[in-house]
């Protein structure tokens, strides 16, 4: 099955450039004009990479990674932040936004690619160590975490929603949503996705 990237860019002939290069490429790429729309088709798509710009009308970029962070069904998707914004700081805040990647416009054919595809590896380890591998959250409490709050962000970290992990661990959905307030506070991370890597880089360390 093809690879479904999301390009979320306002100007038409480079959005239509990138949707060429990549269903050139074998992908399937879905395309949005602003980032409200961008939003509302990760969504609906749930695409397996994002490409945004950040200067757009309507919804920056950064605003479009925070609305999908915040959303359990988005928040794990791969987003790669592709704009002519190349100063240091710009990065810097990209990256601490939860950004997996930061390509600076003209990016080359071949170092596009090699982004898209090296994330695409990523996530797709991820998934595949989650399934084999990860059998228990006790690892997760080396973040100081209680038992229960390493088991919500051990079901978060796989994509669960809130009511999903109150059912797996029979607690209300707002329980289960003031534990990962809790967990966010401790790690010291803003959102789902920020604490899924943290939960990740633990129990891959760890072989849990």
């Amino acid at each position: 099955m093809k690879k479904k990237i999301l390009i979320i860019e306002d100007v038409r002939a480079l959005r239509a450039n990138l949707v060429d290069l990549l269903e050139l490429e074998n992908y399937h790429a879905l395309a949005a004009a602003n980032g409200m729309e961008g939003v509302a088709l990760a969504r609906s798509e749930l695409p397996d990479l994002i490409l945004c710009d950040v200067m757009m009308p309507k919804l920056d970029g950064h605003g479009v990674l925070a609305a999908l962070q915040d959303d359990p069904r988005t928040a794990r998707i791969p987003f790669v932040f592709l704009t002519a914004r190349g100063e240091r700081s710009d990065v810097r805040a990209g990256m601490d936004s939860g950004a997996d990647d930061y390509l600076v416009k003209p990016v080359p054919r071949e170092e596009l690619l090699a982004a898209v595809k090296a994330r695409l590896d990523r996530a797709e380890r991820q998934r595949v160590e989650f399934r084999v591998e990860y059998k228990s959250p006790k690892p997760l409490e080396s973040l100081g975490l209680t038992p229960r709050e390493a088991e919500v962000l051990f079901w978060t970290a796989q994509g669960k929603t809130n009511a999903e992990i109150g059912v797996i661990l029979g607690v209300l959905p707002s329980t289960a949503k003031s534990h990962l307030e809790h967990i966010y506070d401790k790690l010291q991370v803003d959102g789902r996705h920020n604490a899924t890597l943290r939960a990740l880089e633990v129990l891959s360390t760890n072989g849990a």
